[in-house]
């Protein structure tokens, strides 16, 4: 098997494995210690930050390079047990509520037990309730209804359920015969994969850091703080990996690595966008350069933060971001060759 297909299949096998390990915000020990076996399995000296970013350095010297994504995903929060013994929720990161009805779910108590149901209308059956298709759907009109006989709040209340819970939401992955990826939390757990990716093309030798370069999995990103605290590791460039966004104007498809030139925050570094660009052309690779006026990266929080770095971000295009998501095996390899690139490199600055 070709180093390139080897590659892939070993990018795609850890994208399901994080996929499968949920860890909406505020849950991610599970997917971090999935991080920290696997790197070690690799040969390397992973740690953890307080807060729980999973940190690994692949070696090299010299002008640090900072290769980010994040683990944590979307979810949602047990806000009250209703009177019917339904649950209300309260969001985790920002979606549209209209992504998650008729999504199944698993409740995931603090003392450890685990719950299914599903995300349903209050008024789910049109034979009951006619046409409500113009409702709007959120906290009040949405509920989870549990695979549960229960029918009071009591009732769920006894079986250990309660406000504070975890909610996660049913990943669905699915990759298809024509490549296309198709899952939820491809934003970020695909970049994550690739990064595992670039830490075994080390390990096996197939590229070498051209720098010191150390990988971070931030775990509060989807809530905005997940890199506040990266400027203790010392480097000197940022590298994000998260998702490019595919729509609109954009000009990125989901077979492509998407280069970021501005999103909320603001511009991304001049000259570090300007070099990704350079050696996507010079390595043929299929790249689309946007602006994302509704998205934000760890890049905004840990310059927020104090973190003094060049910056830049790229990741595969996905689409229905925040939704059931939608990417390409040749979109997340064109980011592995270009985040691999960055690793092998001499900095300019050298």
């Amino acid at each position: 098997m070709s180093h390139q297909k080897n590659d892939q299949c070993y990018i795609l096998e850890q994208m399901q494995n994080l996929l499968s390990i949920p860890s909406p915000s505020g849950m991610t020990r599970e997917a971090a210690a999935y991080l920290m076996g696997e790197l070690s399995r690799l040969g390397f000296q992973p740690w953890q930050m307080r807060k729980g970013t999973v940190v690994c350095e692949l070696g090299g010297t010299g002008h640090g390079v900072l290769l980010s994504a994040h683990v944590d995903t979307l979810g949602a929060i047990v806000r009250a047990v209703k009177p019917n013994g339904r649950l209300r929720y309260s969001q985790l990161g920002g979606y549209n509520d209209n992504a998650i009805e008729n999504e199944n779910v698993c409740i995931h108590t603090r003392d450890g037990k685990r719950f299914t149901g599903t995300v349903q209308s209050v008024h789910a059956s049109r034979h009951v309730w006619g046409d409500i298709s113009g409702e709007k759907r959120d906290d009040q009109s949405l509920e989870v209804v549990l695979d549960e006989e229960t029918s009071s709040k009591a009732e769920t209340e006894a079986l250990g359920i309660g406000a504070g819970d975890i909610i996660s939401f049913d990943p669905r992955f699915v990759v298809t015969e024509k490549g296309y990826i198709k899952s939820r939390f491809l934003d970020d757990k695909a970049s994550a994969a690739v990064l595992l990716g670039v830490a075994r093309a080390v390990r096996e030798g197939t590229i070498h850091p051209g720098r010191r370069v150390v990988l971070a999995f931030t775990v509060y990103e989807e809530e905005g703080h997940g890199a506040s605290a990266l400027q203790q590791l010392d480097v000197e460039d940022l590298l994000a990996v998260d998702m490019g966004c595919v729509g609109d104007d954009l000009n990125c498809t989901e077979t492509q690595v998407s280069i970021c030139a501005k999103d909320s925050a603001g511009p991304y570094d001049w000259s570090l966008t300007n070099d990704l660009i350079a050696r996507s052309r010079q390595l043929g690779l299929d790249y689309a350069v946007d602006i994302y006026p509704r998205y934000s990266s760890d890049t905004a929080t840990a310059l927020k933060a104090g973190l003094d770095v060049r910056f830049a971000l790229c990741g595969q295009g996905v689409f229905a971001s925040h939704g059931y998501e939608r990417t390409h095996v040749k979109g997340v390899m064109n980011t592995f060759r270009l985040v691999c690139d960055v690793a092998s490199r001499v900095s300019a600055e050298d």
